[in-house]
């Protein structure tokens, strides 16, 4: 599946290739919704601690109209609800034939370029939250720290799909893996 923007490719399912289908253009792969889901449910959780925190305490020590600043981290938390949809759809990532793309970015746009040949290590790691949600993060470790690159929020057969997959080209490319 080939995608134009970022917004079509944010659902996008594992693409199979790596040129898209007239072989103009890398094959992108979206983030699957799940790491959507776990950032916004942090976000309620903590903000909504911090909203009652802020309603609370004002209310009871200096009176009812000092709740008001609950609205605070209320409004926060909009915005912060539609930013992470925003960042979601903006990562993406595409395999090569010779390396392996990552695109990030809502405001500035920054894309990856990571050679086969470059990587020194692929790991792939998964916190307890992450663990809880069916999550795993890949990670690419090259000789230059600048370009070492994480894929977040993958499931996990896929992250360990393409760790396989890209220890196995990067061996190919008689590289440091």
């Amino acid at each position: 599946m080939e995608t134009g923007s970022p917004r079509e490719a944010g659902a996008a399912g594992t693409a199979e290739g790596t040129e898209g289908a007239a072989g103009g253009g890398p094959v992108w792969t979206g983030l699957p919704p799940g790491l959507l889901r776990m950032r916004r449910l942090l976000l309620s959780v903590w903000l909504g601690l911090v909203a009652l925190a802020a309603g609370l305490l004002p209310g009871l020590l200096a009176g009812p109209p000092w709740a008001v600043f609950a609205l605070l981290p209320l409004a926060l938390w909009a915005w912060g609800w539609v930013m992470l949809g925003r960042n979601w759809r903006s990562w993406r990532y595409a395999e090569r034939a010779d390396d392996l793309l990552i695109s990030r970015g809502v405001l500035w746009r920054e894309e990856t370029v990571v050679p086969y040949g470059r990587m020194q290590l692929v790991e792939v790691t998964s916190g307890p939250v992450e663990r809880h949600f069916g999550l795993a993060s890949v990670q690419l470790h090259t000789a230059a720290a600048a370009t070492d690159a994480t894929i977040p929020g993958l499931d996990p057969a896929e992250a360990e799909r393409l760790r396989d997959r890209l220890t196995e080209l990067g061996e190919a490319r008689s590289a440091g893996l």
